[in-house]
C-alpha cells in the first residue's frame, strides 16, 4: 500500500532531496541542474531515506545516483524503483563529471595517512591510485562521500584522510591534500530525478476500463523542473461511459484536464486506383 502523501509544505522554494551530508555528488548535481533559488535542497541520510522522503511528501522532489560509468549501475536505488518504491517515476537525468579529491583535516604527507574513509562506491574509481601511492592504507566505508570529509575533519587526526568533493573540503573546512585521483578523466555518474508517480496512477484509470492509448507523449512545463504535461490520444469518445468515468478519475490526480476533441480517426488503408 503506498504511503499517504501529506499536504502541501508551506515553504518559499518545494524540497528536493538528495543524499547528504552538504557536500556529496548528489548535492553537486542537484546544484548543477537548478535554477538557483528555486529549490531547497534536503539532505538526507540515505538513498533509501531520500526515496521514502519522496513517497512521504517530505519532500517534493528528489535525485539519486543510478549509474557510474565505471562501477555500473546502483543497485539500491534500482531496487527501490523496481520494488517498494513503485509509485515513484523518473522524470529527469543529470550527468556529473565526477572529480574526486583527497582530503584531510590538514595539509600532510601520503605516507603520514593509514586510513582512508570514502563511500564504498568510491576505491573501486580511484584504484590505481590507492594501489600506487596508498598501498599500505586500509579502507574505511561511510554512508557518502560528504560523511566521511565531515569525519575527517571533526576527528582532527592526521593519519585519517577523505575521499570526496572539493564541495564537501570547503564546507567542512578541511584540506585537499590531491585532486583529480579518479582512475579515468571520462567517470561520470548518472543521476535521475525523481517525482511520486501522478503518471502511473492516470494511466491505470485507463487500464482498469480497457482503454487502449494509441499515444501518449509528454512535454515539460516551463519553469518547473520535473512538471510534465501529457498528451494522450485513446480508443474512445466523450460520452462514452468508461471513458468520462476514466477522464474523471485522471482529473482528481491532476492539476488540470483539458479534452483536445473527439473525433472519427483517420482510416489507415490504402487508397483504391481509380
Amino acid at each position: 500500500m503506498a504511503p499517504a502523501i501529506r499536504p502541501e509544505m508551506p515553504s518559499a522554494q518545494p524540497r528536493a532531496g538528495y543524499l547528504g551530508p552538504e557536500g556529496t555528488f548528489s548535492e553537486e548535481a542537484l546544484l548543477a541542474s537548478t535554477v538557483p533559488d528555486g529549490l531547497e535542497p534536503y539532505p538526507l541520510a540515505s538513498i533509501y531515506d531520500t526515496v521514502v522522503a519522496l513517497r512521504t511528501g517530505e519532500v517534493a522532489w528528489a535525485i539519486v545516483p543510478i549509474e557510474n560509468s565505471l562501477e555500473g549501475s546502483i543497485n539500491v536505488t534500482l531496487d527501490l524503483l523496481a520494488g517498494e518504491a513503485g509509485d515513484v517515476e523518473i522524470v529527469g537525468e543529470v550527468l556529473l563529471r565526477v572529480r574526486h579529491s583527497l582530503i584531510a583535516a590538514t595539509m600532510v604527507e601520503l605516507r603520514e595517512i593509514e586510513t582512508v574513509i570514502t563511500h564504498p562506491h568510491v576505491p573501486g574509481q580511484c584504484a590505481v591510485f590507492l594501489r600506487g601511492e596508498l598501498g599500505h592504507a586500509r579502507i574505511v566505508p561511510a554512508s557518502s562521500t560528504a560523511e566521511a570529509v565531515r569525519i575527517v575533519a571533526a576527528e582532527g587526526r592526521r593519519e585519517q584522510a577523505a575521499i570526496g568533493t572539493g564541495l564537501a573540503a570547503g564546507i567542512y573546512g578541511a584540506a585537499v591534500v590531491r585532486e583529480g585521483i579518479e582512475d579515468r578523466d571520462d567517470n561520470e555518474t548518472r543521476f535521475v530525478w525523481l517525482a511520486r508517480g501522478g503518471l502511473v496512477r492516470c494511466l491505470d484509470e485507463f487500464a482498469r476500463r480497457e482503454i487502449n492509448l494509441t499515444k501518449i507523449e509528454s512535454r515539460p512545463q516551463r519553469g518547473r523542473l520535473g512538471s510534465y504535461m501529457f498528451f494522450v490520444d485513446l480508443a474512445g469518445r466523450v460520452g462514452d461511459a468508461h471513458v468520462d468515468e476514466a477522464l474523471a478519475g485522471v482529473g482528481a490526480l491532476s492539476q488540470e484536464v483539458r479534452v483536445l476533441g473527439s473525433y472519427r480517426s483517420a482510416s489507415r488503408s490504402r487508397p483504391q486506383a481509380p
